[in-house]
Formats: structure tokens, C-alpha cells, sequence
């Protein structure tokens, strides 16, 4: 996605990064970049916001549910296993985590919703 403007941080990037900007996972200086970029860009500004709206229902609906320990294992593997490939180094591991969902409803009722989030 890009809003077609130039910037000095990419759309594409920005929105590369935004779960782990919405997480509080950046260093202090990325997390600086991508402010100045949504005070720049509004699409990017708008997709942030869906995304802190959804991950705050899924907090308030799942908020109590711990995460399956297979689960959280198999997705942390995963992740290591793209920021290998990223980093060019070669991956030896072999886990396949085949989909993962999310379902959200809303019942059009303030503060109440429920979500979903399953693993295969």
C-alpha cells in the first residue's frame, strides 16, 4: 500500500512494522519514525487506528485467556524462522503452523464483542 506522496519512511514499511509499533516491540527511534510518518500520511494514520481498535477488543474479550503453550511455541518458532530466512541465514528448522485465525464479532452493543483466535 501507498498513499502515493513521498515520505521519508515507505508506506509499505510502515505498515511492515506496525504490529510490532502497536506492541511497543521498536526501538525508541523507529517508534519516532513511524509517528512522524501517520502524522504525514493519512491511510497509514486510518490503518493504525482499525488495527489498535481490533487488537483492544481482542484484549477486552480475550483479555483472561492464556495462550495454549503449543501454540505460543509454534508461532515464536515461526517467527524465528522468518527472521532467519530475512536475515539470510539458513533455516534448519521444520515447523509448520498451518493457519491461524482470528474471528471478531461485534454484537453492535457498546463494549461487548467476542473473539476468536484458533490454530491449526
Amino acid at each position: 500500500m501507498s498513499c502515493g506522496d513521498p515520505h521519508e519512511t515507505e508506506c509499505g514499511e510502515v505498515l511492515d512494522h506496525l504490529y510490532e509499533f502497536l506492541d511497543n516491540e521498536m526501538a525508541e527511534g523507529d517508534c519516532a519514525k513511524l509517528r512522524v510518518h501517520f502524522d504525514e500520511c493519512s491511510p497509514c494514520l486510518e490503518k493504525y487506528g482499525l488495527e489498535q481498535a481490533i487488537k483492544a477488543l481482542i484484549k477486552r474479550s480475550c483479555g483472561c485467556d492464556d495462550t495454549p503453550a503449543d501454540l505460543r511455541a509454534k508461532v515464536l518458532a515461526r517467527i524465528d524462522s522468518i527472521r532467519t530466512q530475512r536475515s539470510g541465514e539458513v533455516d534448519t528448522s521444520v515447523i509448520e503452523v498451518s493457519s491461524v485465525s482470528v474471528e471478531v464479532t461485534v454484537d453492535g452493543t457498546a463494549g461487548h464483542g467476542s473473539a476468536v483466535a484458533t490454530a491449526e
